[in-house]
């Protein structure tokens, strides 16, 4: 307990008494019965601004100063005549009772003011609660808010191991999450009998106005009140606190909001499992569907192809077109397999990373290259900027590049061209794809980059997965590129690539390295 404060309340109010004594002393109309109103106003003065005990200190010296300077005989603790007496308990009684009825009066409003300010915290803490979206450090966090909130040195969240439940009480083992400014070791058989008492009925002590299965414990010389976390009658856990006094009701109405938010975070982590697990399914059930889609029709082609082949009619140009047929399908299997694999990858998280100094014009053109059997029939009409070079991962880029001009090339008349720009800015590479297709619905906008969405256009157009665009944000991210579409002027459709990278003018051809 801090006395300082009390202490510097008594000292200044026996300043006030002797000050007061002093000048009464000096001021010719002066009588007792002034001299006892006045210093009977410093006494109530200091009960109401200190505790009890100071005020009933300052009205005993209070009383003795008035008895030995203003009752005859003065400068003596005599008392001659009675009815000084009567003056002398009535002042003293007065002042007590004024006292004791100001403290009380105080710790009223003092309590008040905790309860205020309890409410307040637990307020404080739901709103913590309901901000908390991450599951996996939820009970962490939960026990820092009300470490935090409730001004404590030590709390802890103790949690029986899934592992122990229904199994020996003494050897069941915790899972505690503490947080506050120190570090007590808790020991886990007490926290089992502990937890053993609050599983039990729950019954209601109106007196301490708590429930049942309040503990105290003794931790490495310091007090720690355990409280059961209860969700309904159902105990969960116990709640360790040690530091500011908080009200038994708080604590118990504090280990409920506590249950509250531990049963919330597990829900919130069963929801997340709940719709992984729906999109995993999800996605499977498109990828099955587009496989059976993609990979039926060019192995009819194959096949066919191949039996017309064996045929002995066929002129020579007959059996070029056929072998091209089973080339051309070949190599859309063979780019279905790479997405796929890319996908898979990029979900993996094993996609490495290699930059190097390159020119625009690379890049564009090992794109062009990956698709160049796509690109048949439509025209590429390439524009770069500058001359000046960019650190980058080319392979990554290029290949989101080539997505790009793949998907032009399949939702675009035939003989329609492919417009590819290139600038170096400041910031890094840009990128940009243009064709002169039907555009991108408004509807299909917003999920254009969802992995295996096609737009009702698209399935009436063309085969595919819906895979390359979603593909080719993945591989971006990998080097923190953005990917982005919109319609543009005219007709057609603009997809833009940006990549953040360091650039430097291009050296001259014939310069040494």
């Amino acid at each position: 307990m801090d006395l300082r404060r009390p202490i510097g309340h008594l000292l200044l109010s026996l300043s006030g008494v002797a000050v007061f004594v002093w000048l009464m002393r000096h001021v010719p109309v002066a009588n007792p019965t002034t001299v006892a109103l006045g210093l009977l106003v410093i006494v109530l003065l200091t009960a109401t601004l200190s505790r009890l005990w100071v005020a009933v200190v300052a009205s005993t010296v209070a009383m003795l100063a008035f008895n030995f300077f203003f009752l005859p005989p003065i400068g003596t603790f005599t008392i001659a005549d009675p009815q000084n007496w009567v003056a002398l308990l009535a002042f003293l009684t007065v002042a007590v009772i004024a006292s004791q009825l100001s403290s009380a009066a105080q710790a009223r409003a003092r309590e008040a003011i905790d309860r205020r300010n309890e409410v307040t915290h637990l307020f404080d803490l739901s709103r913590d609660v309901l901000l908390t979206t991450d599951s996996a450090a939820a009970i962490s966090l939960l026990a820092r808010f009300i470490a935090r909130r409730f001004d404590l040195d030590y709390v802890a969240i103790c949690l029986p191991s899934p592992t122990t439940l229904g199994g020996d009480l003494r050897g069941r083992r915790w899972d505690v999450f503490p947080a506050g400014s120190i570090a007590l070791a808790l020991d886990h058989a007490q926290l089992a009998a502990a937890f053993a008492g609050a599983e039990h009925t729950v019954e209601f002590d109106a007196y301490a106005r708590t429930y049942s299965g309040h503990r105290t414990l003794l931790v490495g010389g310091q007090t720690v009140q355990l409280v059961p976390l209860r969700m309904g009658a159902k105990a969960i856990g116990l709640l360790a606190t040690h530091g500011h006094p908080v009200d038994p009701a708080t604590l118990d109405a504090l280990g409920g909001v506590a249950a509250i938010a531990i049963e919330r975070a597990q829900f919130l982590d069963e929801r997340k499992s709940a719709e992984l697990a729906r999109q995993s399914e999800q996605m499977k059930s498109a990828l099955l569907t587009s496989l059976g889609h993609d990979l039926r029709t060019p192995l009819t082609a194959i096949r066919v192809a191949a039996n017309n082949l064996l045929a002995s009619w066929l002129t020579d140009a007959q059996r070029r077109e056929q072998g091209e047929l089973v080339l051309s399908e070949t190599e859309r299997l063979t780019r279905l397999f790479n997405n796929i694999l890319e996908m898979a990858r990029i979900d993996a998280g094993v996609v490495s990373t290699e930059q190097r100094w390159v020119h625009p014009s690379e890049i564009v053109e090992a794109a062009r290259a990956q698709v160049e059997h796509t690109l048949r029939g439509h025209p590429v009409e390439v524009h770069v900027e500058g001359e000046r070079l960019v650190r980058l991962d080319p392979r990554l880029t290029a290949a989101a590049l080539a997505h790009l001009l793949e998907n032009a090339a399949q939702y675009t008349p035939s003989g329609s061209a492919i417009h590819v720009s290139a600038t170096v800015t400041p910031e890094g590479l840009s990128l940009g794809v243009r064709d002169h297709g039907p555009g991108i619905s408004p509807a299909d906008l917003p999920h254009l980059f969802e992995r295996f969405y096609r737009g009702v256009a698209a399935k009436a157009r063309a085969s595919g997965t819906g895979m390359g665009l979603s593909i080719a944000r993945g591989l971006l991210a990998l080097e923190q590129g953005r990917l982005w579409a919109e319609n543009a002027p005219g007709e057609g459709a603009m997809f833009s690539i940006a990549v953040p990278a360091d650039t430097k003018a291009a050296e001259p051809a014939g310069s040494p390295a």
